[in-house]
């Protein structure tokens, strides 16, 4: 790229063209950003929407600083936190997606229809995250140590970037809808550990304190782009709105099942695993209650 553009300095008839294509990116971001500045001005839930994804991804952030100063959570605490963070999502898909989506269902003209569009919404979401699972090259972030071979960096990024789209997509979805029952603060709670987990393994990957922690705090930020697609999403659904609900409530479950379930109840950690999974079930339960 550098020599490209060293080129294009080197021959003036050519760098003429090439400012005329910076002027022309430059006027067209300052329309998209003008445009997005007006569409969320027109959609004030939207705008809470995005900015509860980004506080609950800046936690990640958060929740890496402990690195800095400290190691790798132990083999023992990694359980309970991983079940933590699975608890609390599971209650949040339950409280802040799939309750309002059925009350929702239940008020309808047409509830047995709406009721089994919403369940196969469930399931697609759900299904989703099992397509992107299949076909994104990726290696979790709880067994970095485990191995012999250390995976590539990227290939960690892509795990975290799979787990944390739809939590960003559903507190988008509970924010902008205007049923989030205290899901922004669950996830941004239950992100707190999992950036140290992250900022952890990118140390075991060979980074250092300061730059692992900058990379958890990157990853967390892959939220908001979950929660612009859950704004947008919750916006357009109009009657449709229990099904977008049932859809991130589908790909919150998944990542319970298919990650945090089993990677806090490993052989000789189940009973840890457990304990944290009931805690954050109970803490998304007050906060749903309380909020």
């Amino acid at each position: 790229m550098t020599q490209i553009v060293a080129r294009h300095y080197a021959r003036p008839a050519a760098r003429k063209h090439l400012w005329t294509g910076i002027a022309m990116a430059v006027v067209a971001l300052a329309f998209g950003i003008d445009q997005a500045a007006q569409w969320f001005a027109a959609h004030p839930m939207a705008l809470t929407g995005l900015q509860a994804s980004l506080f609950a991804g800046l936690a990640t952030g958060l929740g890496a600083i402990p690195v800095l100063f400290m190691r790798r959570p132990t083999e023992h605490l990694m359980a309970p936190m991983l079940g933590l963070a699975g608890g609390m999502m599971l209650a949040a898909s339950l409280f802040s997606l799939l309750v309002p989506a059925v009350q929702t269902v239940a008020t309808s003209s047409a509830p047995l229809g709406l009721g089994i569009a919403t369940a196969l919404a469930l399931l697609g979401g759900a299904a989703m995250m099992h397509w992107m699972d299949q076909r994104t090259e990726h290696s979790h972030v709880e067994s970095v140590d485990s191995r012999r071979a250390l995976p590539q960096v990227g290939l960690v990024v892509a795990a975290i970037a799979l787990h944390n789209v739809p939590e960003g997509l559903a507190v988008g979805v509970a924010a902008a809808s205007g049923v989030d029952h205290g899901m922004t603060l669950g996830i941004a709670i239950q992100n707190v550990p999992e950036g140290w987990i992250v900022a952890s393994a990118m140390i075991a990957l060979g980074a250092g304190p300061l730059r692992a922690a900058l990379m958890a705090l990157a990853t967390g930020l892959v939220e908001p782009v979950g929660g612009l697609f859950g704004v947008i999403a919750s916006t357009a659904a109009g009657a449709a709105l229990p099904l977008t609900l049932a859809a991130a409530a589908g790909a919150m479950l998944w990542v319970v099942s298919h990650e945090l379930i089993p990677a806090s109840h490993r052989p000789g950690r189940e009973a840890a695993g457990t304990a944290g999974l009931l805690a954050g079930f109970a803490v998304m339960t007050t906060l749903a209650v309380g909020l």
